[in-house]
């Protein structure tokens, strides 16, 4: 326990000296990370860790490589958090608003299936324009008269593809996030409690628990 505890502390000093050194504050790390800020003050704490994708994107955020970030840090264990999965490999379909969403089921499952026996919220997600897209859309409707925001259109058309979901299991909670080809988990630093909260550059609604037959 020690070793991990020193471990993680000089991963901390070295993620904190390496943010600084990029000009960066917390919260301008975390939009980028896609992870809270609090999730970056435990980090440079030493009292959690990043996983192994987060831990690639402050390598190419901070210009220091995972050898580095990670010397002396080899108690430390880190999970994949990305896997590939095929949706044809199920057969679920969600009824949203009486409406039945075949994708949106398969994967509803592809979650069921990573994590049995946990609580499975199913999240609505929007990414929330920043404050250079909200010039730009100021500009752009002021110009165009556009009946709707070009750059949170355009994200919209981003994210169409992707599902979101709060998963509760042993004490721990994860965003995942399901694609047309990846499902992705994150463990978050802190407990969601809120019906609607917000984690880096996205807006969440917590649309209830998803049952599967």
């Amino acid at each position: 326990m020690e070793k991990m505890d020193k471990a993680k502390t000089a991963l901390g000093e070295k993620i904190r000296s390496a943010r600084k050194n990029a000009g960066l504050t917390q919260a301008q790390l975390a939009e980028k990370l896609f992870v809270s800020r609090q999730a970056i003050t435990k980090w440079e704490a030493g009292k959690g860790m990043p996983d192994l994708e987060n831990l690639r994107q402050l390598s190419s955020l901070l210009h220091i490589s995972i050898d580095s970030l990670l010397d002396g840090g080899q108690a430390i264990d880190l999970s994949v958090t990305r896997a590939r999965i095929d949706l044809d490999d199920y057969t679920y379909t969600r009824s949203i608003k009486g409406r039945w969403n075949k994708k949106a089921g398969k994967k509803d499952m592809a979650v069921a299936e990573k994590y049995p026996n946990a609580e499975i919220r199913a999240l609505l997600g929007r990414q929330i324009p920043s404050k250079g897209e909200k010039i730009a859309d100021a500009v752009i409707g002021y110009l165009t008269s556009a009946p709707f925001g070009i750059p949170e259109f355009l994200n919209g058309i981003k994210n169409a593809e992707k599902e979101f979901y709060l998963v509760s299991q042993a004490g721990k909670q994860f965003l995942v996030i399901v694609t047309d080809e990846w499902i992705e988990s994150r463990q978050l630093a802190e407990k969601i409690t809120e019906r609607e909260f917000s984690i880096g550059n996205y807006s969440f609604v917590d649309c209830g628990i998803i049952r599967i037959p």
